[in-house]
């Protein structure tokens, strides 16, 4: 099992290649969490853009000549890939690097060509690309670089509670992503055999609970595979060293939904206009929504462990949180079907001070009778309340309106 002394000799063996991370204060989460003050590590801010550069490094620089010249070789969603991939470049030392096919195209794309490492895109989960890369290991004679159920890339992430001693010396809680688990083993072990006051939560999606469920049944489970937003910590089985880690070092381990994640991303996009992918998020969802009563008046840490999200799901996520923050409408409106009525309707739009985004005006295929006409628009509002005066509004002038849900 790892041990502080291995991951005092981690943070010497980094130290120059990889930055410190900032740790600043939240004062709009503090308020709004019941926490008596909120801080986020910012692993977001490294060069691949997470955490797993650390231990990447660490296990890299532990390797022999010989090893070295053989090359390595992982399975990884995306940040393992990246940062296993940008260290060994510098190192001068072959990559091969197996994804699943679903990885965001940002991540295959640094670490194949912005890195340098081959990349192979195989089966639809990491536990699939995960056998793939330990068939090739054999078969090319590779050395094969474990994402997080390895000694010294656990000892590399906990260099990060070393930091967090350092940068918040007085804090009460550290909430931690989990996936297969290195993370937090790391993060957990550094904390608590320094300041065993402070309690070490993790936070895994719910959609694929891995280490809650092993906890739970004492021994290390499997779970069936399953789609994620927070596909950095998508996996299905947690390591062997992990579970023993989290099970010695670990206080609770408590799970969010899809819907919490999404809203956890863009209220950091929006109020601490930090980029952080759904993995990285999941800190903060447990503790908006609530899943962390124990928090409440405590000094607490959330660890923002990656920032590579795909551009495509920012904008999904963005324009669901506006539709649900009621800043984004589709209203139906159905009219009479002559001359000047679209003008008139996108005057009293105006005048209530909404700004249209898309209009559809739609006679053949809909809901509307002959002599009247449908028309579906989209609008940018300033809320609830802006919504029902546009509803009132347009309803006064004798037309149906709708919200689409």
């Amino acid at each position: 099992m790892v041990n502080l002394q291995d991951i005092l000799a981690a943070r010497e063996r980094i130290r120059g290649a990889i930055r410190p991370t900032p740790c600043p204060a939240s004062d709009y989460f503090t308020e709004r969490t019941g926490c008596s003050a909120v801080w986020f590590k910012m692993e977001n801010l490294q060069r691949t853009g997470a955490f797993k550069e650390r231990g990447a490094l660490n296990k890299l620089l532990v390797l022999s000549a010989e090893e070295k010249a053989r090359g390595v070789i992982a399975a990884s969603a995306g940040n393992h890939a990246q940062g296993l991939a940008y260290h060994a470049r510098r190192l001068g030392v072959k990559a091969t690097i197996v994804m699943p096919e679903r990885t965001p195209l940002i991540k295959v794309s640094r670490t194949r060509d912005e890195y340098g490492a081959r990349v192979i895109l195989t089966g639809s989960n990491f536990d699939e690309a995960y056998a793939e890369a330990l068939h090739l290991q054999k078969e090319e004679n590779l050395v094969f670089v474990h994402p997080f159920d390895d000694p010294h890339v656990i000892a590399g992430q906990g260099t990060i509670g070393l930091e967090l001693l350092e940068q918040v010396p007085f804090a009460d809680m550290v909430v931690v992503p989990v996936g297969g688990g290195g993370l937090i083993s790391g993060v957990s072990c550094a904390l608590k055999e320094t300041n065993p006051r402070i309690q070490v939560v993790g936070v895994q999606t719910a959609a694929l609970a891995s280490m809650k469920a092993s906890l739970e049944a004492g021994h290390v489970v499997e779970l069936p595979a399953a789609s994620t937003i927070a596909e950095g910590i998508a996996v299905r089985r947690a390591g062997e060293l992990t579970f023993e880690m989290v099970r010695k070092y670990v206080d609770d381990v408590v799970t969010v939904d899809e819907e919490e994640i999404a809203n956890a991303i863009l209220m950091l996009l929006e109020q601490e206009k930090s980029v952080v992918e759904g993995a990285g998020a999941v800190g903060l969802a447990a503790v908006i929504n609530g899943h962390l009563p124990k928090a409440t008046n405590k000094k607490v840490v959330l660890l923002l462990g990656g920032g590579n999200i795909d551009m495509n799901v920012i904008s999904r996520i963005i324009e669901r949180g506006l539709v649900k923050a009621g800043r984004l409408v589709r209203l139906e409106v159905r009219l009479p079907d002559r001359p000047g009525m679209l003008a008139r309707l996108t005057a009293e739009i105006a005048e209530k001070r909404a700004n249209v985004v898309e209009i559809h005006h739609n006679r053949a295929f809909s809901k509307a009778s002959l002599g009247e006409v449908m028309v579906e628009v989209t609008l940018e509002t300033t809320g609830r309340p802006h919504i029902q005066e546009l509803i009132d509004a347009l309803g006064s002038q004798g037309w149906q309106v709708a919200e689409e849900p």
